[in-house]
């Protein structure tokens, strides 16, 4: 059931083409947001059946992420929210990463939010109920052991997150989510969804069970509304009980 807490709002969403920036995207046109969506991947953005409008945007680009922007906010005729949900995964152990798989996980996972956010800015500024809400992670709380550029980006996110919410406020609310283990298919190139997968999740979790991207988009939908009026600078957890902080 949808309320159409978001009716007129426009709203930027990256990494709509799948996972979970496609159920916030999906979402928030449910709830009345008119919603441009970007992804490097046009043909998942064609699939995905956006009502808006999407583009192809490469957010590691400064240039692309500059005119991308723009170019959505004319259509927009405005923007009252961004939702960085684009983001790359990465196992690599630190022993044997290179320094080139490095660079690319954090020229993604935390240049990218720094890019959209800073080309956002001047727009979000004009907006009265103006909204930034960042996706990271739990491991950017509390790392699995692996992983050691996607814990340090999302980390970074979170820290970029607090930055910003203490710098443009008062006027611009700025959260951050950190979702747990979500059932993607970002999460398929990584796992082996065999009985000993779902037995570490079931011991992991307080939940004892993967999230669902739309359970992360419920989430961005209270951050980015005007229910969450008086919340700013936070890392909310939606990750069934792994790092109870």
């Amino acid at each position: 059931m949808t309320t159409g807490q978001l009716a007129g709002k426009r709203v930027i969403v990256t990494g709509a083409a799948s996972g979970i920036g496609r159920a916030i995207a999906a979402l928030f046109e449910a709830e009345d947001a008119v919603v441009a969506r970007f992804d490097r991947d046009a043909d998942g953005l064609e699939a995905a059946g956006a009502k808006g409008a999407a583009f192809t945007v490469d957010q590691t680009d400064p240039h692309a992420v500059y005119e991308g922007v723009e170019q959505a906010v004319r259509g927009l005729g405005g923007l009252d929210a961004l939702i960085n949900a684009a983001g790359i995964a990465d196992d690599n152990p630190t022993e044997t990463i290179s320094l080139e798989r490095w660079n690319k996980v954090l020229a993604v996972n935390l240049t990218g939010p720094f890019l959209l956010c800073q080309a956002a800015l001047p727009h979000l500024r004009k907006s009265t109920v103006p909204s930034i809400v960042n996706i990271a992670s739990g491991s950017g709380i509390l790392p699995s052991g692996a992983g050691t550029a996607y814990a340090a980006s999302k980390a970074g996110v979170l820290m970029l997150t607090k930055s910003l919410a203490a710098e443009w406020g008062p006027d611009i609310r700025v959260n951050a989510i950190c979702p747990g283990t979500v059932d993607t298919n970002m999460l398929n190139g990584l796992f082996e969804k065999d009985d000993a997968f779902y037995e570490r999740i079931r011991k992991a979790y307080a939940l004892q069970r993967m999230g669902k991207a739309e359970e992360i988009a419920q989430a961005a939908l209270f951050l980015a509304s005007e229910k969450a009026s008086f919340i700013t600078g936070i890392s909310l957890a939606v990750d069934g009980g792994r790092t109870y902080h």
